[in-house]
């Protein structure tokens, strides 16, 4: 691992291997939000109309 001092900002050099190991594991790690299906995006779009449908009606 060698250090270098660029404009006062410190980097790391590692070998190739490392870093691919290094972001597997980070990939591993990271877990996405879960995206709906259609039917399921169709519904939870009817469901927050409603909603909004019911809150400006009161108005």
């Amino acid at each position: 691992m060698t250090h270098l001092t660029i404009e006062n900002k410190k980097y790391v050099l590692i070998p190739e291997e490392s870093y691919q190991e290094l972001q597997k594991t980070a990939a591993l790690k990271h877990h996405p939000e879960k995206t709906f299906s259609i039917n399921e995006a169709r519904a939870h779009s009817k469901k927050l109309i409603g909603k909004w449908a019911t809150e400006n009606n009161n108005k």
